[in-house]
């Protein structure tokens, strides 16, 4: 009952932008910490921002701070990631979750469940 559907990702110039969208059921996200993260082929998932359900700041990823933001959407429990400025380097598979008890730093993937089913952004010219 619980889970996480994302939208809104594809194919992108370089200097593009996009927003995904994670839709959540089952559950009210509110408190619950938010966070993105990504994969890119060959490479290991990567914190890219997250809302610390601990003390509610965002935190960023050095490559994306000033690019990317975070926000929210309450009345149709909904958290979005607005991606501006795309480089080749934001290619990768797209991941929201939800952190319920996590105590670590939220840019650290261990302390989420549920996670988003994930969404392809890819920037090629």
């Amino acid at each position: 009952q619980v889970q996480l559907v994302e939208s809104g990702g594809g194919l992108v110039q370089p200097g593009g932008s996009l927003r995904l969208s994670c839709v959540a059921s089952g559950f009210t996200w509110n408190t619950d910490g938010i966070g993105w993260f990504r994969q890119a082929p060959g490479e290991e998932r990567e914190g890219v921002l997250c809302v610390s359900r601990i003390d509610g700041s965002t935190y960023y990823s050095d490559s994306v701070k000033g690019r990317f933001t975070v926000s929210r959407d309450n009345a149709k429990n909904t958290v979005y990631l607005q991606m501006n400025d795309l480089n080749t380097e934001d290619t990768a598979v797209y991941y929201c979750a939800a952190d319920f008890y996590g105590t670590s730093w939220c840019l650290a993937s261990s302390d989420y469940d549920p996670w988003g089913q994930g969404t392809q952004v890819t920037v090629s010219s």
